[in-house]
């Protein structure tokens, strides 16, 4: 019983979402502002922060660079510079997923529409280049949301060990313990330098998809 109420109020939940989203649009409609702009808009903004992102992510590696060569005198404030890091690559990590998933929904109320609207044509010549349109534009948003999804899910591998050896280091602050995290180096940086690349291909991929919906 339990579970059917959570999809009842996932549902209920769902729908009110989906019906802000609506007036949302219908606003920006009536001030001139369509669904194809608000995706432009959102698509930079995803750029936007995965800029942000790189070099946070960058910082937190450097921040773990020194701390496992820190002096034992140093080793608290690190400790604490780091967990800051860790704190600020997490908000990074979200606000990167959040934003994508706007794109997403932007994307899928304007191709319904886009879609439905097909139908109003009279002239079957315009209603076929509108359709070739539709599905061009289409084709280079799923290349977007793909290259935005593969660096989304190298955000994890970076976040879950640099969260491992915070919360180790919360407890077992000592030379000993740096000395067991520096063999973790390596890896830490290659997985930031792997979400790193996806994040500038995901970068390129949408100054593409911006220039093909410019056109």
């Amino acid at each position: 019983m339990r579970g059917a109420w959570r999809t009842v109020a996932a549902a209920g939940l769902l729908t009110v979402l989906i019906g802000c989203e609506s007036a949302y649009y219908r606003g920006m409609e009536r001030l001139g502002i369509h669904k194809r702009d608000i995706l432009v808009d959102r698509v930079e903004e995803v750029q936007e922060a995965q800029q942000e992102g790189q070099e946070q992510f960058r910082s937190a590696l450097e921040q773990f660079r020194a701390l496992v060569s820190v002096d034992a005198g140093e080793l608290d404030e690190t400790y604490k510079k780091l967990d800051a890091e860790y704190r600020d690559s997490v908000a990074a990590a979200d606000r990167i997923r959040e934003r994508i998933n706007k794109v997403e929904s932007v994307a899928e109320a304007l191709f319904d529409e886009w879609e439905s609207e097909l139908g109003q044509y009279q002239s079957s010549a315009l209603r076929a280049d509108s359709a070739a349109r539709l599905r061009e534009t289409r084709e280079h948003y799923k290349r977007l949301m793909a290259a935005m999804r593969r660096a989304e899910a190298r955000l994890d591998p970076v976040l879950k060990p640099l969260h491992d050896q915070v919360l180790y280091l919360k407890h077992n602050l000592n030379a000993r313990a740096i000395g067991a995290l520096r063999g973790e180096l390596a890896s830490i940086d290659g997985d930031v330098d792997a979400l790193v690349k996806a994040m500038e291909q995901s970068i390129a991929e949408a100054d593409r998809f911006i220039q093909q919906m410019n056109k």
